[in-house]
């Protein structure tokens, strides 16, 4: 594939054997990224912050205490206190589980079946803190994230688009990058991942344009996530 070959000449890697999937949870696993903007809006309203709905598709993958510093920085000229960036948080989280159930991605399912049977271990990697879906994975995607395979917003000190918590993921995996898919779905993910020389495929599940996956250094992008779940032979 012209993509693999792309990412070994950007590498300097010889080879790309993948072994392991690391695998971002919101607007990947799940069609939750409206109802988190319009949670984080709901918040927004609530302590006065500046915000449009959108930019939080563009905020996604940051941890929720970032999000809310450059909130406070936009509006108050100030950094957030640790105080604020709970109490806030808190909020968010409250309005977002006081919504319908979001529905799993549309593809995510197959997406993780396919790399079950290919003996590819898959480790979630999400810059979230909300339990209303961390505690569906397994009931949504029975056997697909071990215990011990799991980084969310509290196991990492720097959050995407750092390459901390990939770099972590493939730790906790035993895997190098020339061995490693990141499958996310927002530029601050996609940034994360290839700065952490994984292969990094970029989802389009929500409204950014094509052109932010492509400046954020995606390896692959993809228009929705049935499309990759047809493709993922073909890479493995």
């Amino acid at each position: 594939m012209t993509a693999i070959t792309q990412y070994l000449a950007a590498t300097g890697f010889k080879e790309f054997r993948p072994k392991a999937a690391l695998i971002d949870m919101d607007g990947t696993l799940y069609d939750s990224m409206p109802r988190h903007a319009d949670a984080w809006m709901e918040m927004c309203r609530q302590a006065g912050l500046d915000a449009e709905h959108d930019e939080f598709f563009l905020h996604e993958g940051r941890t929720g205490a970032a999000t809310i510093d450059i909130l406070m920085r936009r509006t108050f000229g100030r950094p957030a206190t640790d105080k604020e960036k709970k109490e806030l948080y808190a909020i968010k989280s409250a309005a977002f589980a006081a919504m319908p159930p979001v529905d799993p991605m549309p593809g995510a399912a197959r997406m993780l079946r396919t790399l079950a049977d290919a003996g590819i271990t898959r480790v979630l990697v999400t810059g979230s803190g909300q339990a209303t879906l961390l505690n569906r994975l397994d009931s949504d995607f029975p056997g697909a994230f071990s215990p011990g395979l799991r980084i969310t917003s509290a196991d990492v000190s720097r959050g995407k688009p750092d390459p901390e918590p990939y770099l972590r993921a493939m730790s906790m995996a035993g895997v190098e990058p020339w061995q490693s898919i990141v499958i996310e779905n927002a530029p601050l993910g996609v940034q994360s991942g290839v700065a952490a020389k994984a292969f990094t495929v970029a989802v389009t599940t929500g409204p950014i344009p094509r052109e932010a996956f492509v400046e954020a250094g995606a390896s692959l992008i993809m228009p929705s996530m049935p499309d990759f779940a047809d493709l993922l032979p073909t890479i493995l």
